[in-house]
């Protein structure tokens, strides 16, 4: 066993001085001329239906450097009772639970494996299909890791708590207190495996300034200090709106949105967390005012290693569609330094989805026979 753990560290720290010294597999350098490399990519939708991912490399062209893949791992039940002849593509076309559909790492695998290894370069495959709240959810992400070695880099997107979501998913919502997710965690600091999660930051329509959501979310990434964890949209959402946005406007500045944001990120506690900025809807927060948009470009700037830019778009039909979050953000990335804005596009994805795949690697070689 011991020799075996020191095997390990030896393979893992050979993997990352090659990814470092820019051997490793990734994509080409920051300065290649892509726009931005994207941390948050849907290729499928709720019923498993979107893109080739030779169509979606199309739409990527020159503009998208390299893109993390991953489906959606709730299906979305067609009940005829509900909804007779008309098939719901979306989660609130229906009252019908939505159920965990593990079928999706594989469809993503196949499609990765599907391209020659130039093109699989610009792709870093996630694991959805588990359940966070079952104690075998872990079991799974070790299979997908034995039966694809060579192809996933981390879990993710998955959902704790999600507006008009989590309520729907058949057998009940997953919890941030709940020891599988513990489980999880604790393998992904094991493997390498990086971590994107969705969970609100606050309940829906929040009034209140403490969240219990906030608190346990905030213990849980203390648990696991050896496990990289990129917190999706900055815990905002549809209706889980940002104190800053409050049309009272008497939010105190500890308490807005902004300033939860920035006690993460100086808590030395919390080194191993990290935000995407994706999703539309984050952007419309962001550009709610000229004042939040100087206070946005003010955060991305003092902390320009910790935030990573993504679309969350899902099968887009075209580039333009892929490409509008990105153009939403363009007033806030002029306020931002050339540095800033070269790391929160391009190489804040490079640096940790490349350390990723390297000691996911490094694990899978001395593991997966």
């Amino acid at each position: 066993m011991m020799y075996r753990a020191r095997l390990l560290a030896a393979v893992v720290s050979a993997a990352t001085a090659l990814c470092i010294s820019g051997a490793c597999t990734g994509s080409p350098a920051a300065d290649n001329g892509y726009l931005f490399n994207d941390a948050h990519f849907h290729l499928t939708n709720y019923v498993q239906k979107g893109l080739t991912i030779r169509a979606y490399l199309a739409i990527m062209g020159d503009k998208v450097g390299r893109s993390a893949l991953f489906g959606i791992p709730l299906q979305q039940t067609w009940a005829y009772e509900n909804s007779a002849k008309f098939a719901p593509t979306y989660y609130l076309q229906t009252d019908e639970p939505l159920y965990y559909y593990s079928f999706t790492d594989a469809v993503i695998a196949k499609a990765y494996l599907s391209l020659p290894p130039k093109d699989r370069r610009r792709f870093d495959p996630m694991i959805t299909g588990f359940n966070p709240a079952d104690m075998y959810g872990v079991d799974h992400i070790r299979r997908v890791l034995e039966t694809f070695p060579g192809v996933f880099t981390g879990i993710g997107e998955f959902t704790i708590h999600k507006e008009f979501v989590s309520s729907k998913i058949a057998g009940g919502a997953p919890s941030l207190l709940d020891p599988a997710l513990d489980r999880i965690l604790d393998f992904a600091g094991e493997t390498g495996l990086l971590v994107l999660i969705h969970c609100d930051i606050d309940t829906p329509f929040a009034k209140q300034k403490t969240s219990p959501y906030l608190e346990q979310m905030t213990a849980l990434i203390r648990r696991h200090p050896k496990t990289t964890i990129i917190w999706a949209h900055t815990g905002l959402g549809r209706v889980v709106a940002p104190v800053d946005s409050d049309a009272t406007g008497d939010a105190e500045p500890d308490t807005t949105h902004i300033g939860t944001v920035t006690a993460l990120l100086e808590d030395p506690t919390l080194k191993n967390l990290y935000f995407d900025i994706s999703w539309d809807e984050v952007a419309k927060y962001a550009l709610s005012s000229p004042e939040i948009e100087r206070k946005t470009a003010a955060l991305l700037n003092r902390f320009p290693d910790r935030f990573l830019f993504g679309t969350d778009v899902v099968a887009p039909p075209d580039q333009a569609a892929d490409l509008r979050v990105f153009h939403l953000w363009k007033p806030i990335f002029a306020q931002l330094t050339p540095e800033a804005s070269l790391a929160i596009r391009k190489t804040n994805y490079e640096r940790l989805f490349d350390a990723a795949r390297a000691r996911v690697r490094a694990w899978e070689k001395v593991n997966v026979k």
